[in-house]
């Protein structure tokens, strides 16, 4: 092995050491002191009465962590016009508030390694319970953990990026998952992409 090759492995192993620190999955639950404190904060900078009304929910899903990486699963019902505070300088389209929102968690949500992997629009009927909102589309999102959810509604909600979202939403239903089958195994899929470059390059530099 050439110089040269050496030193692409070693950059390789190491692009994926960093990637592992920063894609994580496995951490010590929140304590209950934290999730006290993180409910506390949050109460705080929420930016409207829809916020404030899912604290419940909130404090639910930091009670029950476990450490680990979920999905959270989302299905949406749009507002026939999007509701912003009097003052607002936004439109009444829901669809336009809905993509604020989407765009500005973009780098709240990676800089946690918490990504969409999942977003897909309502196309027709098939089996549908009578009671059920009309959804529009559903997502569905990776979170690292709770502690990372916890600090990514923080943000949001400091910043009022939560107020587009609430704009736009008549109804959500929103619930954490943990895949039992998936095509997405991310590490997996990072390590064979490293390992591709390393050959290709130890083949040109052979």
């Amino acid at each position: 092995m050439t110089t040269l090759q050496g030193f692409m492995a070693l950059s390789c192993a190491l692009v994926y050491l960093l990637f592992l620190l920063w894609w994580g999955g496995r951490s010590p639950p929140l304590t209950s002191e934290e999730c006290a404190e993180g409910l506390v904060q949050l109460r705080a900078v929420a930016s409207g009465p829809n916020s404030l009304g899912h604290l419940h929910e909130v404090a639910q899903l930091l009670a029950q962590d476990d450490g680990r990486e979920f999905v959270m699963f989302n299905a949406v019902q749009h507002r026939q016009q999007a509701i912003y505070p009097a003052d607002s300088p936004f439109g009444t389209d829901p669809r336009e508030a809905d993509k604020r929102y989407g765009k500005a968690i973009i780098w709240p949500l990676l800089k946690r390694a918490c990504v969409p992997i999942f977003i897909a629009r309502k196309t027709g009927q098939f089996v549908n319970d009578a009671a059920a909102p009309e959804w529009h589309y559903v997502a569905m999102v990776r979170y690292r953990s709770r502690r990372d959810f916890l600090k990514f509604a923080l943000e949001i909600e400091a910043q009022g990026i939560s107020v587009h979202k609430w704009a736009a939403i008549e109804q959500t239903h929103i619930f954490p998952t943990r895949p039992l089958v998936s095509i997405w195994g991310v590490r997996t899929m990072v390590a064979a992409c490293l390992l591709l470059l390393s050959w290709a390059g130890m083949a040109v530099w052979a």
